[in-house]
């Protein structure tokens, strides 16, 4: 019997990096980049998906997109790129917070993706500065900051859900 088989290249990922930010690069794979639109050259991740749930899903990529900043500090990354990358994260959820626009913003704005550009662009492979106490000082009230916009936002739209709702169904 004569078959032939036709050999298909499928690639999930990129190729693999020698630069020890494989996690960083597929955390904001999954959040920006995962999934395929049909027919384009457009990919959508996690992101904006669960950025769908009212109140929880902004406040939860965000803290997942957290993850690359703590890489970075450690990476060595510049104070001034820790706050433009910071900046990237509460963009996205103070865009994110509105229905509907907010998840289309993230599709399009892919912001894990950009602060993973910047953690590869400031970072010096083979080497890794210790961080100080001054850095952890400064990341953590970076991301203090990013939270405490991102938990605001997200009690706030909960709080107009709950409203529009008891509005609709008669004082709940």
């Amino acid at each position: 019997m004569d078959s032939k088989v036709r050999e298909i290249e499928v690639e999930v990922l990129p190729p693999a990096r020698k630069d020890g930010h494989d996690f960083s690069r597929l955390l904001a794979w999954v959040l920006d980049d995962l999934i395929p639109i049909p027919g384009t050259k457009f990919r959508v991740g996690l992101d904006p998906i669960i950025g769908l749930i009212p109140g929880i899903g902004d406040t939860s990529t965000t803290a997942f997109a957290s993850v690359i900043l703590i890489r970075a500090l450690r990476a060595g990354v510049p104070r001034i790129v820790l706050a433009r990358m910071a900046a990237n994260l509460m963009l996205n959820s103070l865009i994110g917070v509105i229905p509907g626009v907010g998840d289309v913003f993230s599709a399009w704005f892919k912001s894990n993706r950009r602060n993973y550009d910047l953690l590869q662009k400031h970072s010096v492979p083979g080497t890794r500065r210790v961080s100080t106490k001054g850095d952890w000082a400064f990341l953590i009230g970076l991301l203090a900051v990013v939270f405490a916009v991102v938990i605001t936002l997200a009690l706030a739209a909960g709080y107009l859900a709950f409203r529009m709702l008891s509005v609709l169904f008669g004082g709940l």
